[in-house]
């Protein structure tokens, strides 16, 4: 039997039980995967990329499903009220369309740079597109694990693109009638690989663009009908978004609105991307004839393309949010990640990639509860955001999912850079809602240069009393200021307690520190302190505050909003770092380990590393809920060496370094919970 290369490795390495297999470094690489529909194009692909059909796809033979598939829910979330008078709670959404990586080369589970769109504003969208494709290297991409697990835990549900593409791009119109073809029985065996790749990936969906020119209406129809065969065999779960191209006709007709020429496509969807040179009139029109099939306006994304200009991208707002009046349809943002690649190649760092995303979302001024009124609205201004605080236990160390290092307990055991969205947090939604007794605030961020756990920290800048005029505050003073965190449901009770990691840095002001919670009303906090924080760098301080005096005698309470309050008590300028905030019911016990790890193929690097994938069995016994794994290298004497983490059961090691001559090197497997409680080790030794 004759056997691909890839062929060949996923039967290596599901015979892989007893002994790990040797293979090349470049075979381990795990990457996001790409598939043609069926036929794949004539000659020799680019360096680095693998055609592949979708057709003959399963999940069986997919050598990298285990690196790729998604474990972590879709959360339920609630609008909060908003923190501004012109966002609506239940009119108009977004969707984004993101490109995260190269269509090919994109790995699986992160990789060895900060330098990467860590997106984080997931308060704002309603879905996800993993956007990609090209005539070249694959036309179908699969959302790969991290994307998917970190915008899970928001509540966000992630769509694969299936992008087929101009003739002037290469496009070929043999592949658009390769997707839509039927069987025997008139069903259609590429949806149904469709829904198959969705399922066992963890994913939400596909937005389907169809743009090669040269159909006919039979095409139309067919695309039509493939179309509501795929929402139908996909079932509530499964979400499919149409992008306004082909027309029932079956030629490649931008409307630009909604009508009879692609309506057909509209009702076979859940929901209809619209072309970007729309008008006021077509939007209105659009909206009247989408509640005239009995859908709503808002299953509609106007199309804008910000990939260019970013927030100086010319946008007709009012034609969609017009003041005072409902909202016509909804925002479809394609490219957002211009606030990543426009960065400036003299600072490509992650602090200054937050600083731009947090404008694009929130405004030029910061705050979503005063957005700019400039010509760039941001969403923030329109759009109500969501948040997933409904249960306990709740934590968060304000990690980004990259950074310059990787932090556990405030101690530095990694210090390469690295990028891992599946371990970002649950961040703040709102960037940020600062309450002052002026107009002065304080400088409020992400922060790079320490944590608590992880890459990242939030921290405060900000000066006070008699320090005159300086750029973190003016000369008017921004203390105390209460900065607000998270919009919540959280059930309190009188078993509760809130921990905080926090510290003064290095040339800062005494600052004294109180959590604040509102309970029955968002605008009115309770506030308890937190501790003193003596000046000039205080290291890393934990704080236990029990909740029960907020209740003031009741059985339960419902906190609504989560925030801090820091005052300088000398005056003077603060600079103070917040490294965890948790709220639980009682002391945390440790999850089980998982099972059964197992080194199941190694390569060695020309530099005398070694490339490991790994596998283990997910944890089945002790209390709650696993958030993640983290794999540790045991070096000689004791220590830990820090290796990564996934939101999975398998993890691909790039380049484990051998230390002191050794014979084996012993990894170690935990799972970690909700409240970064780690369990005991799990180990396996790969021998040198």
């Amino acid at each position: 039997m004759n056997l691909t290369r890839r062929q060949a490795l996923a039967a290596a390495l599901v015979a892989t039980a007893a002994r790990p297999v040797t293979l090349a470094p470049t075979d381990l690489q795990p990457y996001a995967s790409y598939w043609y529909p069926d036929t794949l194009p004539p000659g020799t692909p680019p360096p680095g990329v693998r055609r592949r059909s979708l057709r003959a796809w399963t999940p069986a033979g997919d050598p990298d499903l285990a690196f790729n598939r998604a474990t972590v829910p879709l959360a339920p979330r609630f609008v909060p009220p908003p923190p501004n008078s012109t966002a609506r709670r239940d009119e108009a959404r977004i969707s984004a369309l993101a490109a995260f990586a190269p269509t090919s080369g994109n790995p699986s589970q992160g990789s060895a740079t900060a330098d990467y769109y860590a997106l984080t504003h997931w308060a704002y969208l309603d879905e996800l597109v993993f956007w990609g494709g090209s005539s070249d290297e694959g036309l179908i991409l699969a959302p790969n694990a991290p994307v998917v697990d970190a915008a899970h835990r928001n509540g966000v549900p992630v769509l694969g693109t299936v992008f087929l593409p101009p003739a002037a791009y290469g496009g070929r119109l043999e592949w658009t009638r390769d997707l839509v073809r039927r069987d025997a029985d008139g069903g259609f065996p590429l949806a149904d690989k469709l829904v198959e790749v969705a399922r066992a990936y963890g994913f939400d969906g596909w937005f389907l663009n169809a743009e090669t020119g040269g159909g006919d209406a039979r095409l139309g129809a067919d695309t039509r009908d493939f179309v509501a065969y795929l929402r139908r065999r996909g079932g509530p779960g499964l979400r499919v978004t149409w992008y306004d191209a082909m027309a029932i006709s079956g030629d490649i007709a931008w409307q630009n609105e909604l009508n009879d020429r692609n309506s057909p496509f509209f009702r076979a969807a859940d929901t209809m991307f619209l072309n970007f040179n729309w008008s006021r009139t077509g939007l209105t029109s659009s909206g009247e004839l989408a509640r005239s099939l009995g859908r709503s306006p808002y299953e509609l994304w106007a199309g804008v393309d910000v990939e260019a200009n970013g927030w100086d991208t010319r946008v007709d707002w009012d034609a969609v949010a017009p003041a005072g009046r409902p909202h016509v349809v909804s925002f479809g943002f394609y490219r957002p990640e211009w606030t990543w690649k426009s960065l400036p190649g003299t600072d490509r760092g992650p602090a200054a990639f937050h600083a731009r995303d947090d404008r694009f979302w929130s405004s030029a001024s910061l705050d979503p509860a005063r957005p700019d009124t400039g010509p760039w609205r941001a969403p923030a201004a329109s759009v109500a955001d969501r948040s997933t605080l409904t249960s306990l236990p709740f934590a968060t160390t304000f990690n980004t999912g990259h950074g310059l290092g990787w932090y556990e307990r405030g101690v530095r055991v990694a210090d390469a850079p690295w990028n891992h969205l599946g371990l970002q947090d649950r961040l703040p939604g709102r960037r940020w809602v600062i309450r002052t007794a002026g107009a002065a605030r304080p400088v409020v961020g992400f922060d790079f240069a320490d944590a608590w756990r992880g890459g990242s920290s939030l921290l405060i800048e900000g000066v006070d009393g008699v320090d005159g005029v300086d750029d973190l505050g003016g000369s008017e003073s921004v203390f105390p200021s209460t900065v607000e965190l998270y919009a919540a449901r959280l059930p309190l009770s009188p078993a509760t307690v809130a921990e905080l990691a926090h510290r003064t840095e290095p040339g800062s002001a005494a600052v004294r520190v109180e959590l604040a919670v509102a309970l029955d009303e968002p605008d009115r906090f309770t506030y308890l302190p937190a501790g003193d924080l003596p000046t000039g760098g205080s290291g890393w301080t934990t704080t236990t505050l029990p909740l029960d005096r907020l209740l003031r005698g009741r059985a339960a309470a419902t906190a609504h909003v989560l925030a801090v309050r820091l005052t300088a008590p000398d005056g003077g300028r603060v600079r103070w770092r917040l490294g965890e905030l948790a709220l639980h019911d009682g002391p945390p016990v440790p999850p089980g380990p998982p099972d059964a790890p197992a080194v199941t193929a190694s390569a060695r690097n020309p530099d005398g590393t070694a490339a490991l994938r790994l596998t283990w069995q997910p944890t089945r016994r002790g209390p709650g809920t696993v958030r993640h794994y983290t794999l540790h290298q045991v070096v000689p004497g004791g220590r830990r060496r820090f290796l990564g983490g996934t939101c999975g059961h398998a993890y691909y090691v790039p380049a484990l370094r051998r230390t002191a001559g050794e014979e084996a090197t012993r990894i170690e497997v935990r799972a970690v919970d909700e409240l970064y409680t780690a369990s005991a080790p799990a180990s396996v030794a790969h021998r040198w």
